[in-house]
């Protein structure tokens, strides 16, 4: 009996020792292996952007995918599409409500009849033609914007894929074209829009649009000045993005191209809200602006009513008559655009 007890006993402890063993062998293999999933190790690498081998020779040869295109995606489609729809929005709400309110800058006194000569041909056609392609960039841009949300429901998913490889097509070759011609705006006009002491008094009564006396100004007055250095610096902030991202010639990696895309976005945008009040004020909104553009000169009644300033230089100048421009009194602290103690 005592020694069906012991063998019982050995075979437990036998069996109890290869338990152990198996065991301690697993835990060494566990150890020794990794037990990782292989695809799921991959993708970790892809989105921490670890280099592998590729065939390939040139910038970011051995990078798979480029994580930091969701973050411009988000972005892109996030935070700049919305803010670039409110600001949009607003100003056209805002002129839409002035409008209702206020109605047009009407001349003050009846025409005369006698013609001012205002901007020569080659002004006009510069204008003109700067003009058109900022339509077209804008209008394209947008598009591209935010084309699948506005458009697609409207003509469908084929006619819209048809409409936007134009559309990308068209602002891409249209780009370096208004590039040129904002560098030539910038030095035709650099001159008349230095910022003079005259300046501050017509924004602080808002150019008269509210109500009061009209304000004294230059050839071009505050407002214009304004929207020529905004042009300038947003054109630039544009000009410079767009033609990294149109010509493949600067050598950048994918992260600086998303950075270029979202400034040229956000310039964009800025540039365009603001072009909605200048198209405002020269057609709608001043009677008499828009005809100075189109025939290059304006009724005596708006140069003494919007620019008395410019009209009294003129006279000195003997291009207007003295007696043009009686009803013209300088203020005190005027100057010559030609004086350069002028700038504030």
């Amino acid at each position: 009996m005592a020694t069906a007890v012991s063998g019982h006993r050995s075979r437990r402890l036998w069996w109890a020792t290869v338990l152990a063993l198996v065991l301690l062998t697993a835990g060494l293999v566990a150890v020794a292996v990794d037990w990782t999933n292989p695809r799921a190790d991959l993708w970790r690498q892809v989105r921490e952007g670890v280099e592998g081998y590729s065939a390939v020779r040139g910038l970011e040869s051995g990078e798979l995918i480029q994580a930091s295109g969701e973050v411009w995606r988000r972005w892109r489609n996030g935070p700049l599409a919305w803010v670039g729809g409110v600001l949009l929005g607003g100003v056209m709400f805002a002129l839409g409500l002035f409008h209702l309110l206020h109605g047009p800058q009407r001349l003050a006194k009846p025409r005369t009849g006698v013609r001012v000569s205002r901007w020569h041909l080659g002004e006009r056609v510069l204008h003109w033609i700067t003009a058109v392609l900022f339509l077209t960039l804008a209008l394209t841009g947008l598009s591209l914007l935010y084309g699948r949300r506005l458009l697609i429901p409207l003509i469908g998913h084929e006619s819209f894929a048809a409409y936007l490889a134009g559309a990308k097509f068209v602002h891409n070759l249209t780009g370096p074209l208004f590039v040129a011609c904002l560098v030539v705006m910038g030095l035709t006009w650099f001159r008349d829009n230095l910022w003079r002491k005259i300046d501050w008094d017509w924004l602080k009564s808002f150019g008269g649009m509210f109500g009061g006396p009209h304000p004294h100004a230059g050839r071009m007055n505050a407002g214009e000045k304004a929207w020529f250095w905004l042009l300038m610096a947003m054109g630039t902030v544009v000009s410079v993005t767009g033609l990294i991202l149109d010509l493949p010639l600067f050598g950048l990696e994918r992260e600086q191209l998303q950075l270029s895309h979202l400034l040229h976005v956000a310039a964009a945008l800025i540039v365009v809200a603001a072009s909605l009040g200048h198209i405002y004020i020269g057609t709608l909104g001043t009677e008499g602006a828009l005809e100075g553009m189109v025939t290059g000169s304006v009724d005596l009644s708006w140069a003494r009513q919007h620019h008395d300033l410019w009209l009294a230089e003129l006279a000195q100048k003997g291009k207007v008559a003295e007696s043009e421009v009686r009803e013209v009194k300088r203020p005190s602290h005027f100057f010559r655009p030609d004086d350069p103690s002028a700038s504030a």
